[in-house]
């Protein structure tokens, strides 16, 4: 077995997953065994049910491993329970979803604040200031006090990622963020998930885009619920 060298942030050993779909039994991802490290940019990449999601999924402790290892920043996730796993999640995992998931009742700065007020992070007189200069260097601070309906999918899409970035997580994921964005759009969003590395956070994105490598340092691709290629090399990718 190679692995990357020193300590990565993300180690996965012979991980799989299956589901009981009635009678049959789908697997989905396959032994998969890989390193991540703090700061990468990694995009996974692969066709429509290739396990790109479910991988993201097992990643962030949303979904659980039939089988092997998941250890993120030395926490063995795939031992915790759902209760261990929503508080080990909101503090060090921001999500970005392709349907920005903002609640429609709240303001864009108050669903900026949600993860802040739900893990208790930072003084409550902390949280709006912080919000607001999250929505600012999205360059959305003029939206911050609409509902999400008043803004375009766009600008809802940063929100989402301010909201990611609330509490300050070691690590952003995003699903298919630009899914529903315009090609000018998709271009900026991804541009600034790439640019979170340089705050020295780890970005995982999955993406059906074609021109990850000008926003990403590492591509992933996964096929048949197995890693395919990597080009960061065999150091990556364990046997």
């Amino acid at each position: 077995m190679t692995s990357s060298i020193g300590n990565p942030l993300i180690r996965l050993r012979d991980v799989s997953k299956c589901y009981e779909l009635g009678a049959r039994r789908f697997t989905a991802l396959r032994h998969i065994s890989l390193d991540v490290d703090h700061g990468e940019r990694v995009a996974f990449v692969g066709k429509s049910g290739s396990g790109k999601t479910t991988l993201i999924n097992l990643l962030t402790g949303i979904d659980s491993p039939t089988a092997g290892e998941i250890h993120v920043a030395g926490h063995a996730i795939h031992q915790m329970s759902q209760e261990e796993l929503t508080v080990w999640r909101g503090r060090n995992v921001g999500i970005v979803f392709q349907f920005f998931q903002l609640l429609p009742t709240l303001t864009i700065v108050e669903n900026v604040m949600l993860p802040m007020d739900f893990c208790d992070m930072f003084e409550q007189s902390q949280r709006r200031p912080r919000a607001l200069a999250l929505l600012r260097r999205l360059g959305i601070p003029d939206q911050a006090d609409k509902l999400p309906a008043d803004l375009s999918g766009g600008q809802q899409q940063r929100a989402a990622i301010a909201r990611a970035l609330a509490n300050d997580p070691p690590i952003v994921v995003a699903d298919e963020p630009t899914g529903n964005l315009d090609a000018s759009t998709s271009d900026e969003v991804m541009s600034l998930l790439g640019s979170l590395a340089n705050d020295g956070k780890t970005v995982l994105t999955v993406t059906h885009e074609r021109d990850v490598d000008r926003f990403f340092t590492r591509k992933l691709t996964l096929r048949d619920g197995m890693v395919d290629g990597d080009s960061a090399g065999v150091l990556k990718v364990c046997a």
